[in-house]
């Protein structure tokens, strides 16, 4: 149930198994996050949710699939990212590690320390790092030196190895993808995957837009005896066969299954929290976004937060229900690289910031704001835009509840429980009945892991003779 990237990761795995497999989508189209729509001005594509996958090159599910033999391309910028500073200067992250570490000047040897092991034991942290916490670790060496650093406040981390501003919020601009204060536990984690993935696979996009992962993926599993049915909701689960995987959140899998799952469950279900929102805008433009620092045009993704406390202070706001005057933005700029999604000589700009959970408030003007703070006469280009706040975005894909992109808050405990304390977090106590979606390991991104992983777990039940 459900054709985004874990539905489909999810149904693969069963159809590569010999199991015939339906697919039903309650939407129109396929995708769930990865959907390309013309959300402005016709010829200007936009990603709906996701923009950015690096993850989609460094899961081991995902390239272990002939995806490229079935239309997808991705597109990897000169730099992964690019993070501007308030002085016309701007700190970029690189394929290499020692072009990225020698302009970070004296933390060029703090660099290489805190992220090189990442991408060098990539293959060994990888199945621990996207699977679930609770299973015994292949290497627990390895992953013992990971957790030793990343099971911390991102914000403590970079004080502690670097002693430059650029390299500190560079970490921190890295770490707040967590959604989580810098100040709170495993924020950390994230600045040193996402920057270590940056290194070892870049953070490449989808050529075309986002759209063509989930097509690719729907192409490969009908290659391999799969179906796929859109504007198909399911409304209860007597309609679902003896087997079935659900890309749903824990709120819905409670308002679908009710009384049929035990007390004790549905308790554990409603205790599961969901995270800040997302407001999110799409920019059609007249012409590339003027920057400052001229170099943020070799990344297709560039970070807009100023100074390390600047993050702290954004990503607290929403936890303490408030709106950051100066938010960290995430933006991306893709045709600058792939000018297929926007009229000749046009663009497109892909911008976010974080929010209270179920947030209305309008952050266009302060969104805007940073922009143009780092990118002189960027309102001068605006042709259209398009805004997308939590409701907007919930309404367009329910999984996003109250916005929230990651499929659940990311906190200590919701590493160990996600979605609840069980030994295997995909099973429910219904039998057949698994759950597939980011609020199961390893979370939120478009890596596959948690329909692939809850798939597995469903093949390894005894059969019914």
């Amino acid at each position: 149930m459900g054709a985004g990237p874990n539905g489909l990761a999810a149904a693969i795995t069963l159809a590569q198994a010999g199991r015939p497999v339906l697919i039903r989508e309650a939407a129109a189209s396929v995708g769930g996050g990865t959907r390309t729509e013309e959300l402005t001005l016709p010829g200007f594509r936009h990603d709906v949710c996701s923009a950015i996958h690096p993850f989609v090159a460094a899961s081991p599910f995902l390239r272990s699939l002939p995806l490229r033999e079935h239309g997808l391309e991705l597109v990897e910028s000169p730099a992964a990212l690019a993070h501007p500073f308030d002085d016309g200067t701007a700190a970029l992250v690189y394929r290499s590690i020692e072009a990225t570490a020698e302009a970070l000047g004296r933390d060029a040897p703090a660099y290489r320390a805190l992220i090189g092991p990442v991408p060098r034991d990539w293959e060994l942290l990888e199945r621990s790092l996207l699977g679930p916490a609770v299973a015994a670790p292949r290497h627990p060496v390895v992953l013992g030196r990971f957790g030793a650093k990343g099971l911390r406040p991102a914000g403590r981390v970079a004080r502690a190895a670097f002693a430059t501003e650029q390299a500190r919020a560079l970490f921190g601009g890295c770490a707040a993808h967590s959604m989580l204060r810098l100040g709170q536990a495993p924020s950390a984690a994230f600045g040193l995957v996402l920057l270590g993935v940056a290194h070892r696979v870049g953070w490449p996009f989808a050529w075309g837009g986002a759209q063509r992962i989930a097509d690719a993926l729907v192409s490969y599993l009908r290659s391999v005896g799969g179906e796929v049915e859109t504007s198909s909701p399911v409304a209860s689960l007597d309609e679902l066969p003896g087997l079935a995987l659900l890309d749903v959140t824990p709120r819905q899998l409670d308002r679908m299954a009710g009384e049929r799952l035990p007390e004790r469950y549905r308790r554990a279900l409603r205790r599961f929290r969901y995270g800040p929102g997302v407001f999110k805008l799409d920019y059609a433009l007249s012409g590339p976004i003027p920057w400052r620092a001229a170099e943020c045009a070799e990344a297709a993704t560039v970070h807009l937060g100023g100074t390390l406390a600047e993050i702290e202070e954004s990503e607290e706001a929403p936890w303490d229900e408030r709106h950051a005057e100066r938010p960290f933005v995430l933006l991306a700029q893709h045709t600058l690289f792939d000018a297929g999604r926007a009229p000749a000589g046009k663009h497109t700009a892909w911008a976010y910031c974080h929010v209270p959970n179920g947030s209305t408030f309008d952050m266009t003007e302060r969104i805007e704001a940073q922009i143009e703070r780092f990118a002189p006469g960027f309102r001068e280009r605006i042709l259209a835009r398009h805004e997308f706040g939590p409701p907007e975005l919930e309404r367009h894909n329910p999984n996003l509840v109250g916005g929230d992109a990651n499929g659940g808050a990311f906190d200590l405990r919701q590493l160990v429980a996600r979605p609840v304390a069980r030994g295997n977090p995909y099973a429910t106590p219904l039998a057949g009945v698994y759950l597939c979606s980011a609020s199961t390991p390893p979370g939120g991104g478009v890596h596959g892991m948690c329909g692939h992983l809850a798939a597995r777990a469903a093949l390894r039940r005894p059969r019914r003779s």
